[in-house]
């Protein structure tokens, strides 16, 4: 893969009380985030729309309007300071919050999802915090932790709604899940505000998160590819369960949902240390391809171990994959600002889960609901080729 050496840059350090402080306000707000749209097709009918015909779209309204803004509050993030910006993201995910909680229409509703993505950004203001603060091994593994933040929330969180859903209807619930982004920004404001870095040699070291940093360009590429082929296997899995292990019940489906996330979970603080990061995305698109070809095949043959196997071979792809793109970004991050990079590699990021949710839903119509693994895990084996012949 052609890279040119740059010298790691020395941000003024933060402590790991705060750290943990960012990572647990991500975690706040990603659980207000991701666990909410899931419920989207029962509030539609209040708005007029009986058959929730509008939930396919409006479920990738906020992802969308992200993948517009990120680039630019990136680049703010960098002229006016990081911690603004993250304040500024957790500050406008609420109001965004506060305001669907009171809509009364389908198009007051897709406003206030697009104000979601367009005023939040809570990823990329976090990794530019992250990233003005730390460097090298240290930025790599605190990346890895805020994306460990947002696979707990992806799994705990629609649990927690539905919980809630008995109570509450769905815009009570997003007035309850403003708390969270309010929560984040009160501790925000207690923590430091990381001064510009100062570039300095270092020697590399192939396994950490310093050595020769790929370009924008190329990381924005593997990003976006990543979460095409893995994100395109999210939203038809239950029914692919469901033809693969009819005796399934909702919770079993739940669980196979989550397990891939679990893995992550549990093995990425394993991996992070031994994992060199142009190897470790080889094979972590390697085990996404497998896993997600396990799903067709499972449908195909009935087979309920066949598609265990396919999620945890996905759970393994997925550690792979986010540990190495943690560490090849932390390389990056010593040759770019900060906001500038992350807001850049965002808009790549939500712009393969908006073409995943397409994709998914236009080749689960045209082929069942198993078409879209099948897809990702083409995506998967080209990237394969590509890091190979890239890396020549």
């Amino acid at each position: 893969m052609t890279a040119t050496l740059q010298a790691p840059t020395t941000a003024p350090e933060l402590r790991r009380r705060h750290v943990a402080a960012v990572v647990a306000c991500h975690f706040t707000a990603a659980f207000a985030a991701l666990g909410l749209p899931p419920y989207l097709p029962q509030l539609l009918p209040a708005l007029g729309d009986p058959h929730a015909t509008w939930a396919g779209a409006l479920y990738v309204v906020p992802t969308a309007a992200t993948a517009l803004s990120a680039p630019l509050w990136g680049r703010l993030a960098d002229r006016y300071g990081r911690k603004r910006l993250l304040l500024r993201a957790q500050l406008g995910l609420a109001v965004a919050f506060l305001l669907t909680s009171q809509v009364q229409a389908v198009t007051a509703l897709a406003a206030t999802l697009a104000l979601q993505g367009l005023l939040g950004g809570t990823f990329a203001a976090t990794g530019a915090y992250l990233a003005a603060g730390l460097s090298g091994p240290r930025l790599a593994k605190a990346l890895t932790a805020a994306q460990a933040s947002a696979r707990a929330a992806l799994a705990v969180a629609p649990t927690a709604a539905g919980l809630l859903a008995t109570h509450v209807d769905v815009r009570g619930m997003y007035a309850i899940a403003a708390l969270g982004p309010l929560v984040a920004a009160g501790l925000t404001l207690a923590l430091p505000e990381p001064r510009p870095a100062t570039t300095t040699a270092a020697p590399a070291d192939p396994l950490s998160g310093s050595g020769p940093a790929p370009s924008i360009r190329l990381l924005c590429v593997l990003e976006a590819a990543f979460v095409l082929a893995t994100v395109v296997t999210f939203p038809y899995l239950l029914p692919v369960v469901q033809a693969a292990w009819p005796t399934a019940g909702p919770a079993l489906a739940g669980a196979l949902f989550a397990l891939p996330h679990v893995c992550y979970l549990l093995a990425a603080p394993l991996v992070m240390p031994r994992l060199d990061p142009i190897r470790g995305l080889t094979a972590a698109f390697a085990l996404v391809a497998l896993g997600a070809a396990a799903h067709p095949a499972a449908v195909t043959w009935a087979s309920p171990p066949l598609l265990v196997t396919g999620r945890l071979l996905l759970g393994a792809g997925l550690t792979c994959g986010l540990v190495a793109l943690a560490k090849l970004t932390a390389r990056a991050a010593a040759a770019h600002p900060p906001g500038r990079l992350f807001g850049t590699v965002e808009a790549w990021s939500k712009g393969g889960a908006v073409a995943a949710g397409l994709s998914a839903s236009i080749l689960a119509g045209l082929s069942g609901p198993a078409a879209p693994a099948l897809f990702g895990a083409v995506i998967a084996a080209l990237s394969v080729s590509f890091i190979l012949r890239s890396s020549r």
